[in-house]
């Protein structure tokens, strides 16, 4: 009786005792098992069953897929170019073949020539107007009669002007065209009224005919 009362103590402790789980299972085995088992479906060629939460999944990447290539439109589509303007009054299409035959005929273009024909006019070349008379010397005529060079006299010139007022005179005209007008609208080159030239070669304020005599040449 004595030996009753504590093998029954151990049966009530063991009862009470919480289940040690299994560690030789793993963790994670259950799923490296379901894993194994669809590989090895796979390599035999059997349809693996999938559970309901791998076909919403794959549901929803076929929805997303279809989105996506929508969007984008087909594949190899090129976008739609601009069609090129034709009918802008400012841009020839005599150059475009399929334009000018579509349009144009052998009757067309007869009466185009026939009607630019009777536009076209011979101008004839008409004689130059004559230069029209200044009244004054010409200064260019003079310079190829002029019988000397510069700096040799050839006209008396009595009084004699000094440098100082040579240079004031001639600091009264623009240049020495002018200058060389001057002397022969004042009766020059004969005469010196104007004192701008001193020396008596008859060009005034150092004025030079050589350009001009080289133009005949």
């Amino acid at each position: 009786m004595r030996v009753g009362l504590p093998v029954l103590a151990l049966l009530a402790l063991a009862a009470c005792a919480p289940e040690i789980p299994d560690s030789a299972a793993g963790v994670g085995f259950d799923d490296y098992a379901e894993y194994t088992a669809g590989r090895e479906a796979q390599l035999r060629g059997e349809v693996a069953v999938l559970s309901p939460q791998d076909l919403a999944q794959a549901d929803e990447g076929s929805a997303v897929a279809a989105q996506t290539m929508a969007a984008l439109g087909p594949a190899g589509e090129a976008a739609p170019q601009p069609s090129a303007r034709t009918n802008n009054p400012g841009i020839s299409d005599e150059q475009d073949f399929s334009a000018v035959t579509a349009r144009e005929s052998i009757q067309s273009d007869r009466q185009r020539l026939e009607a630019q024909r009777q536009q076209y006019r011979v101008i004839e070349p008409e004689p130059l107007p004559g230069r029209a008379a200044a009244g004054g010397p010409n200064i260019v005529q003079y310079a190829i009669n002029a019988p000397n060079a510069v700096g040799q006299p050839v006209y008396s010139r009595p009084g004699r002007v000094s440098q100082d007022r040579f240079l004031r005179n001639c600091a009264k005209y623009a240049s020495s065209d002018l200058a060389q007008e001057a002397l022969l609208k004042a009766g020059g080159p004969q005469r010196d009224r104007l004192g701008v030239d001193p020396d008596g070669d008859g060009f005034a304020c150092y004025w030079d005919p050589t350009p001009f005599r080289a133009a005949l040449r």
